[in-house]
């Protein structure tokens, strides 16, 4: 969860008087980074995941469950320092905090190897081990992987209980005590409501089923209330008819997420592998959609990606582009107006820009110009993202003390866009940095622009031969959080293998930015995955035909007469690769199960999450068709979850997964990994 930094930060009213001092600094940083690692190649396909999980407390005799937020002490235990460190070493895992204190990230200490088979087995160990681990010294508690707790601001929905008397968000349903105790995070959250002028607005539409009322009515006990001047907003028009009104940072950073990082060989194939991904955010995030209920409604969509971008959108309404709430508050907490400009997108959204699959980079370096692409076309990025005209200057003309030229004007843009952003925290001890060894003020901007990629480069201590250091990456971040380690093995298995397969074939998949942008919509939409269009290249061969065809996620996973099918494709390209063949019943069972989960979820064989959960929901006996989730419903569900994580139950699996997959699962429990 970004930077976290040990020191003083600065509130909002004296932080900003050093947003330009922090951008300045960080593309200094940036030069310095890149003027280190220009010429860093053939660097292993290295790669990592990581793995958010939520802390809930069941109430067996209440039938309640709630979120724990008493319980991140474990993460000092897990540490440097703590009492289970040492185990944690000796099980390759590292945990973090993430932003909701009833959250833990978790990673593997070391990045796993792309180009041993073992590894991609090793992946789901892994992570099994990091949850055994955790839930040892959770003894009352149970730590699931779902996307966004049901019932998130709905009454006494913390264990212990809590109060929405936050001076942070100003929230009429979530306080502080949901926040990490970190500084980082309640300065965060104070911060981009200031900036902004207003509290964040969420608004989701509602499922609409027969005895849905009109308005998000639990409103309703959260007011009237006059603690701050902040609660009066729902009723100037920051809540929408028909819309599942929110108003705080948690309800989005508060949902949990599975991403995945690679390392490419050089910078040349990281933005080849950037720009080749990206249509694929919109695909794997209606596939892994896993988030249908929000502050206890059922939603009409399945995801949590517009939540936590409408949850950090700091946008003035100036840059936004609409009315203040209040009159004169057009600027909101900006100071310095000299720089303002309309912003069409939270700082958590979609990509705005290919960063170009430039071809003859070390002749372009030489002298600055003729910079050529393989597939790459400036008409592609056809969204026009406003820029930060000071910052792509200054990387178009920068050369090196060599003399060498680094910054194309696609790659420019690329940063020059990142850094129209403001920072969002800034630490009174880490204002004055040294540019040639420090990475702090690029990553303060770069760590807050959430995005579905995010493109890595290296520290200045990553010169070429120091392997050591991670070289040029490419994250890959749009994907929902699975119930099972199995699904979660199989999606952060299968993204970096498809990272692998489109280095190795070197495959168009360039489609304009604008289309990805109507298929992250269509992912949004209710049933997406069944029911969804997503334009896709027609011919990925093709250099210069950049047609394309409106396809089920069905055809793009498992193929049609245009596509072979990204499941066939990758797993063929696995199969050569290794020189192993995939069956159900041979030695590599378990990874022939990952495609094959990602294959039925595609053909609607098996449910995403999201329409299991929402099928749960609406089935349930205790539901009364007014789209909400009762304490009971949360309960039941988040106790099938639990079944389910740990596959004790045989009909729960097969409900979930299918009688196939299903049995499977219960006969092969990689649960049980033994931690040493």
């Amino acid at each position: 969860m970004g930077l976290l930094s040990l020191g003083t930060p600065l509130p909002w009213e004296e932080s900003r008087e050093y947003n330009e001092h922090v951008r300045q600094n960080g593309i200094s940083q940036l030069l310095e980074m890149v003027s280190a690692s220009f010429h860093r190649k053939d660097d292993k396909y290295l790669w990592g995941d990581e793995v958010e999980y939520t802390i809930v407390k069941f109430e067996d005799t209440q039938k309640s469950a709630k979120i724990a937020v008493d319980k991140d002490y474990i993460l000092e235990e897990l540490n440097e320092g703590g009492v289970h460190f040492d185990t944690v070493l000796k099980n390759d895992i590292n945990f973090h905090p993430e932003y909701g204190r009833f959250m833990i990230e978790a990673t593997p200490k070391g990045p796993y190897d792309g180009e041993k088979l073992s590894q991609y087995e090793y992946v789901e160990q892994n992570m099994a081990v990091r949850r055994v681990i955790a839930d040892k010294l959770l003894p009352e508690n149970k730590l699931l992987t779902i996307t966004a707790y049901p019932l998130m601001g709905v009454g006494q929905f913390t264990s212990p209980p809590t109060k929405a008397n936050s001076p942070s968000s100003k929230s009429l349903f979530l306080g502080d005590d949901v926040t990490n105790r970190h500084v980082r995070f309640p300065t965060l959250t104070a911060n981009i409501r200031k900036r902004r002028g207003e509290k964040v607005a969420i608004n989701i539409p509602l499922y609409k089923d027969s005895k849905t009322p009109e308005f998000d009515d639990t409103l309703s006990s959260s007011l009237p209330r006059s603690l701050f001047a902040e609660d009066q907003e729902p009723s100037l028009g920051a809540q929408i008819p028909g819309h599942i009104y929110m108003d705080a940072m948690g309800f989005g950073m508060g949902s949990s997420c599975l991403q995945v990082t690679v390392q490419a060989p050089s910078l040349a194939r990281a933005r080849y592998l950037y720009d080749s991904w990206a249509n694929f955010a919109p695909i794997f995030l209606s596939l892994t959609s896993a988030a249908p209920i929000f502050k206890g409604f059922l939603a009409d969509q399945d995801v949590r990606w517009n939540v936590i971008s409408m949850s950090v959108d700091d946008r003035t309404p100036y840059e936004r582009d609409v009315k203040p709430l209040r009159e004169g508050n057009e600027h909101g907490g900006l100071k310095d107006l000299s720089q303002i400009r309309k912003i069409a997108k939270s700082r958590y959204d979609s990509i705005d820009q290919y960063l170009g699959d430039i071809t003859n980079y070390e002749d372009f370096a030489k002298t600055g110009t003729g910079a050529k692409y393989g597939y790459f076309n400036e008409f592609l990025n056809d969204i026009n993202p406003a820029l930060n005209e000071k910052v792509l200057e200054q990387l178009s003309s920068f050369k090196s003390s060599d003399g060498e030229h680094f910054f194309d004007r696609a790659l420019a843009k690329h940063f020059a866009h990142l850094f129209i952003r403001d920072p969002l925290v800034i630490f009174n001890e880490r204002i004055h940095q040294d540019n040639a060894t420090s990475t702090d003020h690029f990553e303060n901007i770069q760590s807050t622009n959430w995005q579905t990629l995010r493109f890595k480069p290296p520290t200045q201590a990553a010169v070429p031969g120091n392997v050591d250091t991670p070289g040029w990456r490419v994250e890959f971040r749009p994907m929902e959080i699975q119930i099972t380690d199995f699904e979660n093995a199989a999606f952060a298995n299968f993204i970096t293998l498809l990272g692998d397969a489109i280095l190795a074939n070197d495959f168009n998949f360039y489609i304009p930015i604008s289309k990805i942008e109507e298929n992250m919509k269509t992912a949004h939409k209710r049933d997406s995955t069944l029911s969804g269009k997503f334009h896709f290249k027609k011919d990925i061969k093709d250099k210069l035909n950049y047609q394309t065809a409106e396809l089920s996620l069905d055809q793009i996973i498992n193929g049609c007469d245009t596509f072979v099918g990204l499941v066939p494709w990758v797993k063929a390209h696995f199969e050569e690769k290794f020189n192993v063949k995939l069956t159900p019943q041979g030695q590599y069972s378990r990874l022939y199960y990952y495609f094959d989960l990602i294959s039925k979820r595609a053909s609607g064989k098996i449910p995403t999450t999201a329409s299991y959960i929402r099928s749960f929901v609406i089935s349930h006996p205790d539901y009364k068709s007014d789209s909400k989730v009762s304490e009971t419903i949360n309960y039941e569900l988040l106790k099938k979850f639990e079944l389910i994580t740990d596959y004790k139950d045989l009909d729960s699996l097969v409900g979930f997964f299918g009688e196939e997959l299903g049995q499977y699962l219960y006969a092969n429990k990689v649960h049980d990994a033994k931690v040493l």
